[in-house]
């Protein structure tokens, strides 16, 4: 062997070292990942049956509560959990790490798919009863959606992105449309409106339009390439697109077509709104939002110099044609790139180049979607609403869309700019 060789072979030990000498502090291997002495990962059943990530990646969900709920309640139960966004990369939430909205019950169904059914029934020629083998027959979608909480809002208490938005994921859901199932049906002529029920110990159904049923709606028993996870649906959910989380029926096991809206369980005292048809049909769908996800709260700069800004941009209009990000407060735009394909109704990723010089500053983005509708700020919500963004007790009622500062400190820390 060659002198040059040798060398760098020798090279190559030392960089590896050093490398290791500067982590922070040792990482507990991951399930089945027992580092071997030579720096190589033995393989064993674990990783053969269901593969598992690197010990040295540590992104997880936490318990979270946005009304002040405590997670876990009085009974042990976790109210919702909330996916890492701010570890996130391109635009889908692996299955593992979606966020869960709370299940209508003490426990998560344990259902068995071949003894589940969906039944389609009411103003309908053919009242329909379908397996879950009748199902996967059937002509099939595969689309990426998003799903996001009514509570998923920003408040001064809250410190990092996860807290603040966490309660929002995207994944590449396939099913079959329901239009194609309400067709095989026959939906009967003043048929205006549709219940979907889950098999939730606490059935808590939701009303939605014919028109939106009809249109982009997916039954979907696929999630992220496998089958949907048991907190998010096995084996069978509703995807709503666009419309909030609760609207997105999980363990679904009836549809009634009816004639009228009825203020179901899901609905009542939810969503603010009016008792009747013009009422139901208002703030169903989630308005143009994003969020800067680094750099973002609790994060940290080590200098001055060049970043990538990035972030997530998402809305229930449409898909997302806009987002520009503010490096100093709001007094000055500019456009970010987006990323990749913008999908409708589905996370979008965007980024923007950066140059810190050191000093205090604000990050902001701001995003248009399709229907061209603008986030907006939390005064401009506040004015419509009569009210003002720096009193107290002003709360953005409904779903918070609001534009989300970071303040970055001239240490490189990172804040909720929220006051």
């Amino acid at each position: 062997m060659g002198a040059r060789q040798a060398d760098r072979r020798k090279f190559l030990k030392g960089g590896a070292a050093l490398a290791g000498g500067l982590t922070l502090g040792a990482v507990e291997p991951a399930l089945g990942q027992t580092p071997a002495a030579d720096g190589f990962i033995k393989g064993n059943e674990e990783l053969v049956l269901y593969g598992e990530r690197s010990r040295f990646v540590t992104s997880v969900r936490i318990p979270h509560a946005p009304g002040g709920r405590p997670s876990p309640d009085a009974y042990g139960k976790y109210f919702h959990i909330a996916a890492p966004l701010q570890d996130s990369v391109g635009t889908i939430t692996p299955s593992s790490l979606h966020f869960v909205g709370t299940t209508r019950g003490a426990f998560i169904p344990d259902i068995d798919p071949q003894e589940h059914r969906l039944m389609i029934h009411g103003m309908v020629d053919r009242p329909l009863v379908f397996t879950m083998a009748d199902l996967k027959r059937l002509p099939s979608e595969t689309r990426p959606h998003f799903i996001e909480c009514a509570g998923n809002r920003s408040r001064s208490r809250y410190k990092t992105v996860q807290e603040t938005h966490g309660m929002t994921s995207c994944a590449e859901w396939t099913g079959v449309p329901l239009s194609l199932l309400l067709k095989e049906a026959g939906v009967k002529g003043g048929a205006s409106w549709i219940v979907a029920e889950g098999s939730e110990e606490v059935k808590g159904a939701s009303s939605i339009p014919m028109a939106k049923a009809m249109d982009d709606c997916l039954v979907a028993y696929g999630m992220n390439g496998e089958a949907v996870r048991p907190q998010n649906g096995f084996p069978l959910r509703l995807l709503v697109p666009g419309f909030e989380g609760i609207f997105n029926s999980k363990y679904l096991r009836r549809i009634k077509v009816v004639d009228r809206y009825y203020m179901t369980y899901n609905d009542y005292g939810h969503l603010n709104r009016r008792d009747d048809q013009v009422g139901a049909a208002l703030g169903m769908l989630i308005g143009p939002k994003s969020v800067i996800t680094f750099p973002s709260g609790g994060q940290q700069l080590p200098d001055r110099g060049f970043y990538e800004v990035s972030g997530l941009a998402w809305s229930g209009g449409g898909a997302i044609r806009r987002v520009e990000v503010s490096t100093d407060g709001g007094r000055r735009w500019a456009d970010a790139e987006i990323r990749g394909t913008a999908h409708r109704m589905a996370h979008t990723r965007f980024s923007f180049q950066w140059t810190w010089d050191g000093q205090e500053t604000e990050l902001l983005s701001r995003c248009t979607d399709e229907t061209g509708q603008v986030q907006p700020t939390r005064s401009q919500i506040a004015e419509f609403f009569g009210e003002r963004a720096d009193d107290e007790s002003f709360r953005v009622r409904g779903m918070d869309n609001s534009i989300q500062p970071w303040r970055v400190a001239s240490d490189g820390s990172v804040h909720n700019a929220i006051t």
